[in-house]
């Protein structure tokens, strides 16, 4: 489907796919397509142009708890399914996904501004967790375990817990749905889920497939509307025994202390403030090219996003030549257009721009390239760097969350990694050397969940994804991704 060039409103989303039932207006709950009581909606607006995409029912509190009651309900026959069983739904959904791809990348691109080319990638990523998760399903088997007793037979199971509660963000609709669900699903455990108020519609989409997957109702709800009206709700039922969330370190926060009274089990991903350390010894052409993937992906709204750069003296102005370089060769505009950078989110997000910049201007720092809004729109900004940044400019203290890098300088090994390490954060750390020794003290000494050598991709079903410090609990991904949601029974049978 060429798009290029379109500019789509509320009337043509739908015609703009080929099946255009994956675009509706509704919550989801126990397999039915529901609205809000008092007919409430939203809007949905493309981000890139600000028109409405469609309106999307402003569920209640009400209809959250109507979810749980749903998900509490399958519950007894979803956890008691055979293993095979429910990785053959799990599967069928995967290939639905997939099968729905460009549909799917496009309602993610006009709802949310990324690329249309990241987008296409995001549903990949998605699907994947479905694939790797439906094969995990059947292996949470009971355990042997060598008895200490004389008389005795010990085995341990592992057990969903429950019901479980999923709250997604915006920039990453499809697959922080995906990594959540699948893990959960495949446990055993039934779900609730709050998507963001900005992206619903991948959220939907997700959904229908669900169904048409045979996926009994009940099992996967989708609860639209306002976060503060239906996630309290959700953090106060003991009936929800695990609660999934990814966004800001302060909501985080926030929900732990809610979870704190029904002693929830969680996973968390929070924020990120990540390093990215450049070593004289490291390929410098290669590093600048990682460190632009790593910084300008997703328009830099991303939480493994690079924010800190670290450069070692000696080959500071080259770098810093290059990456400015590159960084103004980026393309600006409509995700539809699959240009390389698209809208910012909010205007939230845009201001934080325009004030780590001036920031880190008025403390001294130099403007390579950038440093503005852009004239395709009040929510775009163009990709800007910044050198010789001072440690305590914002930019070096907060995550930017946006399409702005700043660089500083370093001396030695042990200067930098102080500095990497001089964060709450400790979600991701990137490191550009070719020194063995180097690579293996620098792995060590970060304190980071996740550590990309000479590269910048990382993440994928098969890893277990997440941070230490205030960057989240748990891991996502991977067969730990399962642990959240399964409790341990040991059992101790008498021989006599």
């Amino acid at each position: 489907m060429e798009l290029t060039g379109t500019r789509p409103d509320r009337a043509s989303l739908a015609g703009l796919l080929t099946d255009p039932k994956l675009v509706r207006e509704f919550g989801y709950i126990n397999g039915q397509w529901v609205a809000a009581a008092d007919g409430g909606t939203f809007e949905v607006s493309d981000p890139a142009t600000g028109l409405a995409l469609g309106h999307v029912a402003a569920l209640t509190a009400d209809d959250g708890i109507r979810a749980v009651d749903a998900a509490q309900n399958a519950f007894a026959v979803w956890s008691t399914m055979l293993p095979q069983d429910r990785s053959a739904l799990l599967r069928r959904w995967f290939e639905l996904i997939l099968s729905y791809k460009e549909d799917l990348a496009v309602v993610m691109t006009l709802e949310q501004g990324k690329p249309l080319s990241e987008a296409r990638g995001e549903i990949d990523y998605a699907a994947s967790f479905l694939e790797f998760y439906a094969e995990e399903a059947k292996r949470p088997n009971i355990e042997g375990v060598t008895s200490h007793l004389a008389d005795a037979e010990v085995e341990v199971w592992r057990e969903p817990v429950g019901v479980a509660a999923l709250v997604t963000p915006w920039n990453f609709p499809s697959a922080m749905i995906t990594r959540k669900a699948a893990a959960a699903l495949a446990a055993g455990c039934t779900v609730v889920v709050h998507p963001s108020r900005e992206t619903p519609f991948s959220a939907i989409a997700l959904a229908e497939l669900c169904e048409r997957a045979g996926i009994p109702p009940g099992v996967f709800n989708i609860v639209t509307g306002r976060a503060s009206a239906i996630v309290p709700a959700w953090m106060s039922d003991p009936r929800v025994r695990a609660l999934s969330f990814t966004g800001s370190t302060p909501v985080g926060k926030l929900l732990y202390r809610q979870c704190a009274e029904t002693v929830k089990r969680m996973v968390m991903e929070l924020g990120g403030h990540a390093p990215f350390l450049v070593f004289a010894d490291a390929d410098i052409d290669l590093a600048v090219e990682e460190a632009v993937k790593a910084k300008f992906a997703t328009s830099g709204q991303d939480c493994l996003g690079a924010n800190r750069f670290f450069v070692q003296r000696e080959v500071y102005d080259v770098f810093c030549a290059l990456f400015a370089e590159r960084t103004a060769a980026l393309t600006v505009g409509p995700g539809i257009d699959d240009c390389d950078i698209g809208p910012l989110m909010n205007e939230s997000t845009v201001r934080k721009q325009h004030d780590h910049v001036a920031d880190a201007l008025s403390r001294g720092a130099r403007l390579l390239t950038g440093g503005a809004g852009h004239a395709q729109g009040p929510l775009f900004f163009q990709p800007t760097v910044v050198a010789d940044t001072p440690a305590d400019a914002l930019i070096m203290r907060e995550e930017t969350f946006g399409p702005v890098a700043a660089i500083a300088p370093f001396e030695t090994e042990d200067e930098v990694l102080a500095l990497a390490n001089s964060t709450e954060y400790g979600l991701v750390a990137y490191l550009h050397t070719h020194d063995p020794r180097r690579i293996y003290r620098a792995s060590r000494a970060l304190q980071f969940g996740m550590i990309a050598v000479n590269r910048t991709k990382v993440t994928g079903a098969p890893i277990p994804f997440g941070g230490v410090k205030q960057s989240g609990l748990g891991r996502e991904g991977a067969r730990l991704g399962m642990e959240a949601f399964m409790d341990v029974k040991y059992i101790c049978r008498d021989w006599n």
